[in-house]
């Protein structure tokens, strides 16, 4: 028997990566890279990193081993100075997302529905007079997409332009990139920066009821955001946020039209949209994995990890973990009791702090357009959008006649 190799490089990997997942859980769940690092695959070992405190984000403090770091060298100098909370430990993340909160409290999200509701129905007008669609252009991205615009109170711009550099900075959150991929990333995080150090500017002298606003003027102790804290924190939810959102909405569509029984008792019955929407983050994993880095050496799941490593903990196959999950966690089951104890959002001190929109916007999204067209069909094989980590649909041509 040869040594189990984790390849999400293979072929069929991007279109169907459980079986691989599941291979890697049960022979080596604690496997080292070949680029260094090592990445985990159970729920109890991926649970136990999220929400250890001792672990960083923090990129300063890896050893990035075989991994090429030339091109971002040559393009940032010591590389990208991220201040987002997705790559800030605390204190400094204590105090980032204390700030950030404020706007984004409960209350805030529920007044938002009558609104993603109203977003809601006219992509599905849209769709209904053309007797269907792509329903990831059509739903799946201009949805959080204008969901965030508005809450931040953003200026009218060219969204595809935005979608363009949101697309290119998302994949570098893939472990393994091209060149032009990176060079493309890297010319695109500038003219994000720019276009955002602009707005927050633009802002500054115009405040109004808005998420920016809120932020420019959320204040502990007479501390403040920074213009670069400001626009990281931004970057972050149009990028990680928005992203993972549209690869929710359109999977979870997806992979409903291809339970009918599953689809059929939902559309029956409003109550479970809740439920469903935490299934379907168990199921899909619209994020597949996280990263830490072991400041000290590090323990987990009987294996040493040296200091300075990065430690992948792949959230997609966690959710699908049998020992958590039982013989059903490779089944679809909106009436799983306990299917909010997926990983999809992280746990810990970094768990997303987005996580109650990105819910809402599922449950009215996906829950609308099965009651709204019971005989939609999938026209056409899908198409993926080929990352590793933010995994999703590009294509999913419906019809709804």
């Amino acid at each position: 028997m040869t040594d189990p190799f984790f390849n999400p490089l293979q072929d069929g990997y991007t279109e169907n990566p459980w079986v691989h997942l599941a291979e890697m859980r049960e022979q080596e769940p604690v496997h080292p890279l070949v680029v260094g690092g090592f990445a985990l695959f159970r729920y109890d070992d991926v649970f136990t990193v999220l929400r250890d405190p001792s672990l960083s984000v923090d990129d300063d403090n890896a050893d990035f081993g075989e991994l090429d770091r030339g091109v971002l060298v040559e393009e940032f100098g010591d590389g990208p100075n991220d201040s987002s909370m997705l790559s800030t430990d605390p204190p400094d993340h204590t105090r980032l997302r204390r700030l950030v909160s404020k706007a984004f409290t409960p209350r805030t999200i529920e007044a938002l529905r009558p609104r993603i509701e109203v977003l809601v129905d006219q992509s599905l007008d849209r769709m209904e007079s053309a007797g269907g669609g792509n329903v990831v252009d059509e739903l799946a991205f201009p949805l959080p997409f204008d969901v965030i615009s508005e809450m931040l109170g953003m200026p009218e711009g060219d969204k595809l332009q935005i979608r363009d550099w949101s697309s290119a900075i998302a994949k570098t959150l893939d472990p393994i990139l091209t060149e032009d991929e990176i060079r493309t990333a890297v010319q695109s995080s500038i003219a994000m920066d720019a276009h955002l150090n602009s707005v927050i500017e633009w802002k500054r002298a115009n405040p109004a009821d808005d998420l920016l606003t809120a932020l420019i003027e959320a204040e502990e102790d007479g501390d403040r955001l920074t213009t670069k804290e400001l626009r990281d924190q931004v970057a972050l939810l149009f990028i990680a946020g928005h992203e993972t959102t549209v690869n929710l909405i359109g999977t979870g569509v997806y992979e409903l039209l291809n339970h009918p029984e599953q689809c059929e008792e939902l559309r029956a019955d409003e109550s479970l949209d809740a439920g469903a929407v935490d299934e379907l983050l168990r199921f899909v994993a619209p994020v597949q994995f996280s990263r830490r880095i072991a400041v000290a050496d590090f323990e987990v799941g009987g294996v040493e990890i040296p200091a300075r490593s990065f430690i992948q903990t792949w959230l997609a196959s966690a959710n699908r973990d049998p020992e958590r999950f039982g013989d059903t966690a490779n089944e679809l089951d909106i009436r799983r009791t306990d299917a909010g104890q997926h990983v999809s959002f992280g746990s810990g001190v970094h768990y997303c702090v987005g996580a109650s929109l990105a819910k809402l916007e599922g449950q009215l999204a996906v829950g609308r357009f099965i009651r709204r067209f019971p005989n939609a069909k999938v026209a056409a094989p899908p198409e993926w959008n080929g990352r590793m980590n933010l995994r999703g649909l590009e294509k999913l041509h419906v019809t709804v006649s």
